[in-house]
């Protein structure tokens, strides 16, 4: 048995139209029904009219429908099967068969080859193919090497029938002698009794191992009952480390449960602790784009007032020639301002601080200048009058402006 023969032989039988699916499955195992059902298939397959009983329920049924199938095979298709093979029922059952199956497929394919020649010489009477003939063509060439073959060995036979007639007369007039006979018949006889006496061995030698097989029998039924008690003994007894077993059950339940828990809170924080960088990284992202926008701003910002810086002294340039006169006249006012204020304080003080505002610590601590002394001081005084405006002691008078306290550290 080989894979090849089981594909062929499922792949002839569904292109014959067998009406059963057949599996290479199934004749792993002995199958004698599907043998048999086949077989009756090709059977009537072959010949339509053959009455061959189906009956294969006993065994000396079985045996004489596979007698029945070889010799109807023997005789009209002239194929040989084998019969111990056949009702094995197994893989080696399908060489057998495909014995059958090949012949009825390759009828099926050479018809199916003529129908098809057949249509094209209807379709087209004047083509002629030669590739679709070259299958018959080397059929015809075999057919007629046997053919000159079997003629040449029957000439000679023929030619060989004048010797062997005459012997073959001789034989027949020659009177038989009853002691060769005799001798004849006891050598068949002895020869049959030695046989009887072999099968008569062997039926003793049957008898012998089938009473050893019976105590074998016994012997295993003997261990199965016992091994079935104390299989059932076993199972009643409940075991000692159950208790155990049943309550390290219960504790593991309750971690796999805490575990669970524990397992779906972690993720719910990650999940969390994920959403909370993504929102921190977006507005990190945002804040860096504001302060990008801000500082584009302020440079375009300071861009814009140095142009107008640039304007205005440009501007302040050509207004200096016509201020001059002006500037001239004032600082004489604030120079004649100076001395009246001078000459009308002799005789007193003047207090002053680097701070502004006055008070009367102020006016204890601070330094007394005396305008009375020398005429040098005098003329100090004059020289240093005209620096001093009356915007700069409002700026003494006023008092310095508390820096306002921000929370904004950057």
């Amino acid at each position: 048995m080989s894979f090849r023969d089981l594909r062929n032989f499922t792949e002839m039988m569904r292109a014959l139209g067998y009406p059963r699916l057949i599996s290479m499955e199934n004749f792993h195992t002995p199958n004698f029904m599907l043998v048999s059902e086949v077989l009756l298939w090709l059977v009537r397959r072959y010949e339509p009219q053959t009455d061959i009983p189906s009956d294969v329920e006993t065994e000396q049924d079985r045996v004489f429908f596979i007698k029945a199938v070889a010799q109807f095979m023997a005789t009209k298709a002239h194929i040989k099967l084998n019969t111990k093979k056949l009702y094995q029922a197994d893989g080696y059952a399908v060489k057998e068969l495909l014995k059958v199956t090949s012949v009825l497929y390759g009828a099926m394919n050479t018809k199916g080859v003529e129908r098809v020649d057949v249509s094209e010489e209807d379709s087209s009477k004047f083509k002629f193919d030669l590739g679709s003939k070259i299958a018959d063509l080397k059929v015809a060439r075999q057919l007629a090497s046997e053919i000159t073959s079997k003629g040449a060995s029957l000439y000679d036979l023929l030619g060989k029938e004048v010797e062997l007639r005459e012997a073959r007369t001789e034989s027949i007039a020659r009177p038989l002698e009853i002691n060769e006979a005799e001798k004849v018949m006891k050598i068949a006889i002895d020869c049959v009794l030695e046989e009887v006496q072999k099968t008569k061995d062997m039926l003793n030698n049957v008898a012998l191992d089938e009473a050893s097989l019976e105590a074998k029998i016994e012997k295993r039924k003997l261990e199965l009952e016992r091994s079935q008690k104390r299989l059932e003994t076993l199972q009643s007894v409940r075991p000692a480390f159950m208790d155990e077993y049943e309550k390290i059950e219960e504790q593991l339940q309750k971690q796999y449960s805490s575990y669970l828990e524990k397992f779906h809170n972690l993720t719910y924080m990650e999940q969390l602790l994920d959403d909370h960088r993504r929102a921190e990284q977006e507005m990190f992202e945002e804040a860096a784009n504001m302060l990008r926008l801000t500082q584009n701003r302020l440079k375009e910002e300071e861009q814009h007032l140095l142009k107008n810086n640039d304007d205005s002294d440009l501007e302040i340039e050509e207004d200096e020639g016509s201020d001059s006169e002006l500037e001239g006249r004032h600082v004489l006012k604030q120079r004649n301002a100076t001395e009246t204020l001078l000459q009308g304080r002799a005789g007193t003080r003047i207090v002053g601080a680097m701070q502004g505002g006055d008070t009367e610590e102020d006016d204890s601590g601070d330094s007394e200048i005396d305008l009375d002394e020398d005429d040098e001081e005098e003329d100090d005084m004059e020289d240093d009058s005209v620096e001093i405006s009356p915007s700069k002691s409002s700026h003494r008078a006023r008092k310095p402006e508390p820096l306002e306290e921000s929370d904004n550290d950057f």
